[in-house]
């Protein structure tokens, strides 16, 4: 599982800017003005092999009794429950504040690991000023400054230095590869652990009618027909009387992480409530890991005709990207529908892992280019030659010619077509990447 970092401070500090550089993006909305985040924000970082998710939190205030600001501090308790190392973010600048002694306090009570860095410290590297914030009792105090870059690549070694890092490559080689690693994913209350259950035949998870029962993700040894699987309920066992109020609800990150590690994601929707924003962004997420899926559309048996064709038309609307993934329409409690969904998992298993020859490949391309030619594009035509599998889980095909940057995405998806239907590539995504030559009198003069 990747490690979690998560960033934790007082209003304006940074830590959407330090977000930014450590996931490479522009996710985070940065300005020069107290409390612009509000909510949880999710992101992948990598640090050479290893890579990790961050959290970026709003302004922290411990103690806030009401309004936005305390409902702002539930989300950062959330943030550093899920994490495994909090980043502490401070004002090199500002100085140290009350509010800084109030976070530290916090921090210094739950014993999680934590690094204490220093902000916006460009040409302080050294200065006597960031000796004030020894007071807070976190240890060292390292100087960055996020808008610059310095000191970003020392702070998250600091940060993943208390964790016990596998080699991503080990962890592969340590997976059995005839062992279907099914997730089960989908926003609270869809019923994930009630469908575990009736595979299992046993009240093997909790499930009951409150949304986050599931806290951590779990994994669930099951066979069937001679075919092994491990069922991976996102996120995880939390008995009746410990589901807290919302720090110890629905965990996103348990959810990332089994997402990231599954050979199969079943993404659930709940019929009664049909497709809505979060199930637009786990299937999104899904799709940018490239894992296999198969859609299934619970509690079926509790809806009318009527609500049956809006369930139908806004998944049809809203994840037209995940029209490759078989669709089942089931109830998890009456146990219908549920047998055509193994073959689906199976199918969009082996799509994942299937080896396309080369030969094979090229002649598909070839024909596709007789039958359709990609469009000109001023003085240029796209001359595509031949094309090779560049990966596996999802299948990657590598198509290798001239001027190929000048291809437009209908035509890829036209390509994309062809090659599906002439594999059977039902149930997971598919990456096309162009490689185009280069001219060898490209530097020569006429």
């Amino acid at each position: 599982m990747k490690p979690v970092l998560a960033l934790v401070g007082r209003p304006n500090v940074g830590k959407s800017t330090i977000f930014n550089r450590l996931t490479k993006s522009r996710d985070a909305i940065v300005a020069d003005f107290a409390g612009l985040t509000r909510d949880r924000h999710y992101g992948n970082g990598r640090q050479g092999k290893h890579e990790f998710i961050v959290i970026d939190t709003g302004g922290f205030e411990p103690d806030a009794a009401s309004g936005i600001f305390k409902e702002m501090a539930k989300q950062t308790r959330q943030a550093v429950a899920e994490a495994d190392v909090v980043i502490f973010v401070v004002d090199a600048r500002e100085g140290i504040s009350a509010q800084d002694h109030e976070i530290a306090k916090y921090l210094r009570r739950l014993g999680k690991p934590c690094v204490l860095v220093a902000n916006k410290a460009e040409g302080m590297l050294a200065s006597a000023q960031l000796v004030e914030f020894f007071e807070l009792g976190l240890g060292e105090v390292h100087a960055v400054s996020a808008a610059h870059g310095q000191g970003m690549h020392d702070m998250v070694e600091l940060a993943l230095a208390p964790l016990q890092l596998q080699d991503p490559d080990e962890a592969l080689e340590q997976h059995d590869p005839s062992v279907i690693k099914l997730a089960v994913a989908g926003r609270p209350n869809v019923g994930k652990s009630t469908l575990i259950n009736t595979w299992l035949g046993e009240e093997r998870l909790v499930a009951f009618d409150l949304p986050g029962t599931t806290r951590d993700a779990i994994s669930v040894p099951f066979e069937r027909n001679g075919q092994k699987f491990e069922l991976v309920d996102t996120a995880g066992l939390r008995r009746r009387g410990k589901v807290f109020e919302a720090i110890e609800k629905f965990s996103v990150v348990k959810t990332l992480q089994a997402i990231e590690s599954a050979n199969v994601v079943l993404l659930l929707i709940d019929a009664t409530q049909g497709v809505t924003d979060q199930d637009a962004h786990i299937a999104g997420y899904i799709l940018e890991n490239g894992r296999a899926v198969v859609l299934a559309v619970n509690k079926w048996d509790a809806v009318d005709e009527y609500q049956r064709e809006l369930v139908k038309r806004s998944i049809e609307t809203r994840l037209p990207f995940l029209k490759f993934a078989a669709m089942h329409l089931i109830s998890a409690t009456k146990r219908q529908g549920l047998g055509p969904l193994w073959a689906s998992i199976a199918q969009a298993f082996k799509a994942a892992n299937c080896k396309m020859s080369t030969p094979v490949l090229t002649r598909l391309l070839l024909e596709a280019v007789q039958f359709q030619s990609p469009k000109r594009s001023g003085m240029y035509r796209p001359k595509l030659r031949y094309a090779h599998q560049g990966g596996m889980n999802p299948p990657v095909i590598v198509i290798h010619g001239n001027s190929l940057e000048h291809v437009t995405d209908a035509y890829k998806r036209f390509l994309e077509g062809r090659f599906r239907k002439e594999f059977d590539l039902v149930g997971t995504p598919m990456r096309i990447e162009f490689k185009t030559s280069s001219n060898p009198y490209a530097d020569k003069a006429a």
